[in-house]
């Protein structure tokens, strides 16, 4: 039997920077966050000229999808650093990004990148590194 559920909608203007704030170059907004065991939404806006530091998401899977702008997703599939790999995304693209992978957003463009980022799991997890291959680092 299916169980009727309450449907939830954030709006727009409800979203609100979960980092940093909106004076950031890499705003993230939660958008669908603790309504689920299994996944969760946040808006990344980065701002033009820009990038993330370079982290992953723990046991999470991400999935992408660019909403507005072309961006860039560095990632470091084999753990060399000297064979980074870019990843072009413009509007309509998507990515998958696996659990544990080094990776890094970057907007090489005047104008802002907007993505979608759905994970599998009720909160974002995002764990900073110093460097591709670094140790954790301290959150800003």
């Amino acid at each position: 039997m299916i169980m009727p559920s309450a449907v939830e909608v954030t709006k727009a203007s409800d979203l609100e920077a979960q980092r940093a704030g909106k004076d950031s170059v890499m705003i993230r907004q939660g958008a669908v966050v603790g309504k689920s065991d299994k996944m969760c939404a946040t808006v990344l806006i980065a701002k033009a000229r820009c990038s993330s530091a370079v982290h992953h998401h723990g046991e999470q899977e991400t999935i992408i999808y660019a909403a507005s702008g072309k961006g860039v997703l560095v990632t470091n599939p084999d753990d060399d650093t000297e064979n980074l790999k870019r990843h072009e995304l413009s509007a309509g693209d998507f990515a998958f990004v696996p659990p544990w992978t080094e990776h890094q957003e970057i907007n090489e463009t005047d104008e802002d990148v907007v993505w979608i980022l759905i994970r599998s799991g009720p909160q974002p997890v995002v764990v900073y590194l110093t460097d591709w291959g670094g140790s954790e680092a301290k959150a800003d």
